[in-house]
């Protein structure tokens, strides 16, 4: 099975290749540079040539008060770019693989959201996103739609220049004191396991939208508080409110 990454060099992508190489499959890495997900044109030229058996895309504009300065590329990016990968996935009957978030939810519920709540984005960022849900849902069945938060790996997130742990553990280096907030809660998510369920998805065929993370919650700070004792770093932690 020949299956091309889109984002190969980020801290998803990276796992991707990494987990899916070792399941016997054959990865065509893309990097971000390689192709504009935005330019229809261009992504189906590369894809064309690829003929692959299924196309997993981490492309996403995913810095989330940057988004609300920058709609419309946020637009394109999230929404726009997942509609022109299903065109030619569908061309080719090539499965799709996109990645959402949890951001498509208001985060009021005090339960863990299922596939079938209803979303209710409350910024650009989960808007944008939402729509590229739709855009997929309207333009190709043979795809995945897997919403995930609190993703952290070994490579870092290059689109936020890091990602949580590696921010913490850069601050508890600098830093006499570091300030998180205690009342928001997520399910932090190693990419390498997130990766493995996607193996797992590709190979069973059940094309749908899917959440999945680790499991278990804690808040910011919680998830801070592990990072420092595990790192043997000592810091001055303080929980704060939003």
């Amino acid at each position: 099975m020949k299956i091309a990454v889109i984002g190969a060099n980020g801290q998803l992508g990276t796992d991707l290749c990494r987990v899916l190489a070792h399941q016997d499959m054959a990865v065509v890495p893309l990097l971000h540079r390689d192709l504009d997900v935005t330019d229809v044109a261009q992504v189906g030229q590369i894809l064309d040539s690829i003929q692959a058996d299924v196309v997993i895309s981490t492309a996403a504009y995913h810095k989330v008060e940057e988004c609300e300065k920058q709609p419309a590329f946020s637009f394109a990016v999230n929404a726009i770019g997942p509609r022109n990968l299903a065109v030619a996935c569908q061309r080719h009957n090539s499965v799709l693989v996109h990645f959402s978030t949890d951001y498509v939810f208001d985060g009021q519920r005090r339960e863990p959201y299922t596939e079938s709540d209803l979303p209710r984005p409350l910024n650009v960022y989960g808007v944008s996103k939402l729509a590229g849900e739709g855009m997929i849902a309207l333009t190709w069945e043979r795809s995945f739609v897997i919403r995930t938060c609190g993703l952290y790996g070994v490579a870092g997130s290059s689109g936020k220049g890091g990602n949580f742990v590696e921010t913490m553990l850069e601050k508890a280096r600098d830093a006499e004191m570091i300030r998180v907030v205690n009342d928001q809660v997520l399910t932090p998510t190693f990419t390498g396991d997130l990766a493995e369920a996607v193996g797992q998805l590709i190979q069973a065929k059940a094309y749908g939208l899917y959440h999945v993370s680790a499991e278990g919650q804690c808040s910011w700070y919680e998830f801070a508080r592990a990072i420092l004792e595990l790192g043997g770093l000592e810091v001055n932690l303080v929980s704060v409110s939003t």
